[in-house]
């Protein structure tokens, strides 16, 4: 520790808070970096498009958006993409935390393809879609099972983890019969 102008205390860098960026899992990784460009692009979409209409036109049964980059977007489908980044953001902190909403998420989007899929032009009547964000969705579907799935290590015990504990003894301390039978085969 340091002291800055003025006396303040400034702290260095710790080596806990770098440990802890590569101790985390693949899963973790996945939730933060999509989480985080999900909700970029959900915020950004509404400079393309930020009316929640869902009709084109006079034509009550259509949904119509603009085109943010190579993606039809609405007010909706921001929303979608905020909602879903903050899902991924929040679920990063621990890996079974992580692991399961890589699962969730990708189950979500997975359904959210197929039905883009089949109807080509919007999901649930809400939110348009076109091939790119089909495609889109089916590679996040895919990479977020990819990863929910292979990711099945976390280097820190879980909290709550009965057979990790703070006082255990086992793994900090040796017994008195072990340090007895330790100094009489060094004699």
């Amino acid at each position: 520790m340091s002291t800055a102008p003025g006396g303040a205390s400034r702290a260095a860098p710790s080596r806990a808070g770098r440990a802890r960026s590569r101790d985390r899992s693949s899963a973790q990784w996945y939730c933060l970096i999509v989480g985080a460009t999900l909700l970029l692009v959900g915020a950004l979409g509404f400079l393309a498009e930020a009316k929640f209409d869902t009709s084109s036109g006079g034509d009550p049964g259509s949904v119509d958006g603009e085109d943010f980059l190579i993606f039809e977007v609405n007010g909706w489908h921001n929303v979608v993409h905020i909602l879903s980044g903050a899902f991924l953001l929040l679920m990063s902190s621990r890996h079974a935390r992580a692991r399961t909403g890589t699962l969730v998420f990708g189950a979500i989007y997975g359904l959210v393809a197929v039905i883009g899929l089949i109807d080509g032009h919007d999901v649930f009547g809400i939110i348009p879609i076109d091939p790119a964000d089909n495609v889109l969705h089916v590679l996040l579907a895919g990479s977020a099972l990819a990863v929910g799935l292979i990711s099945d290590r976390d280097p820190r015990p879980e909290r709550g983890d009965a057979t990790h504990t703070r006082f255990d003894r086992r793994a900090t301390t040796t017994t008195r019969r072990a340090r007895a039978s330790t100094k009489k085969g060094a004699l």
